[in-house]
């Protein structure tokens, strides 16, 4: 098996940790020795014959220094963000001229959060087993814990292995509202959407054939390009999400459960469910921090100017270089929007 970790990203999300220069993999979450990237980079060895790593140009510096033991070669460097889409049949490109093309490919992202290693590789092997076997892509679901409405939903159609936990897709569902959320939670038949697929080259090539055409025209024009021309042509590709111009147009796709914890991190209030909290529930990082009367709080300074937060319940206070944060944690997840507010040197 082949794996191909993202990581890309806007680094506007967890800002200002994460800035569009260092988005949030290159973050070492909760005090630990190695980043969201380094994590996922090992997850993978421990069951990938080869691994690459494809990145957006702007931080692919700071991948090469986490990543001193990945062949350089293994780093494929996207020129510009042109989305999911784009990204991954640029990935499959390179991979097809050093690989077969009946080798699964997993597609997986570099910035999420997974304690589990030995869950996470059962599963993904077995959607790699019935990937290779019945040429289909074979996607990951993560079975819901609380209705969530910050995530897309698969819905779990018919069983396709018993022994193994496979099932047939019936549908994808967007982000739905809290009560439609509540109701899947309920029924048991659907999955968050967390974006792990795998298939081999050839499964991807007969799906864009028959599902995503223009797709399929943007990875013959970059098959054909040559070292000079690629950047060229990729950087005139009409940005595009793999999930609306290809996955979420196929039938016949195929869905394993999750055997392992999963966290997006897509907001503060995410990033506090995985760090420390002392018995007040709050998340204090970094030097020179008092507070008093503060409860279930995210708390962060990374200069040595004090930071003094007296009275409050629910929040989230980020001070680093690049900026200073102040927000109620359930309205975190706008975090993103408003940093691209600003301008990217501001970022």
């Amino acid at each position: 098996m082949i794996a191909v970790i993202i990581a890309g990203g806007s680094g506007t999300r967890l800002w200002p940790l994460s800035t569009p220069c260092y988005p949030k993999h290159l973050l070492k979450i909760n005090g630990e020795a190695e980043s969201l990237l380094q994590k996922t980079y090992q997850r993978v060895q421990s069951f990938a014959d080869t691994v690459y790593v494809l990145t957006e140009q702007s931080h692919a510096e700071h991948v090469v220094e986490q990543l001193p033991n990945l062949d350089g070669a293994n780093i494929l460097v996207e020129p510009t963000r042109k989305g999911t889409a784009n990204c991954t049949i640029a990935a499959l490109v390179a991979l097809g001229k050093k690989h077969p093309k009946d080798e699964p490919v997993f597609i997986l992202w570099a910035d999420h959060y997974v304690r589990d290693i030995e869950g996470f590789s059962h599963s993904i092997q077995i959607a790699a087993e019935v990937s290779k076997t019945e040429n289909k892509i074979a996607l990951i679901g993560v079975e819901p814990d609380y209705a969530a409405t910050g995530f897309g939903y698969i819905q779990k159609g018919s069983v396709f292995d018993a022994k193994k936990f496979v099932y047939n897709v019936k549908s994808f569902q967007e982000k739905p509202d809290y009560q439609t959320a509540k109701d899947y939670l309920k029924t048991g038949n659907y999955l968050w959407n967390c974006g792990y697929f795998i298939a081999s080259i050839n499964a991807f090539e007969a799906s864009m054939g028959q599902y995503a055409p223009a797709l399929l025209s943007n990875y013959q024009k970059l098959l054909a390009a040559n070292k000079d021309t690629f950047d060229k042509i990729y950087t005139a590709l009409e940005p595009a999400n793999i999930d609306n111009a290809l996955i979420e147009r196929m039938d016949g796709l195929l869905v394993v459960p999750a055997n392992f914890d999963w966290i997006d991190l897509g907001s503060y209030a995410d990033l506090h469910k995985v760090t420390d909290s002392d018995e007040c529930g709050n998340h204090l990082s970094g030097d020179a921090i008092e507070v008093e009367g503060v409860e279930n709080s995210f708390i962060q300074n990374e200069e040595d100017k004090p930071v003094i937060v007296i009275g409050l319940d629910n929040i989230v206070v980020v001070n680093t270089p690049k900026g200073v944060l102040v927000s109620r944690k359930d309205l975190s997840q706008k975090v993103g929007s408003l940093s691209k507010r600003l301008s990217s040197e501001k970022l």
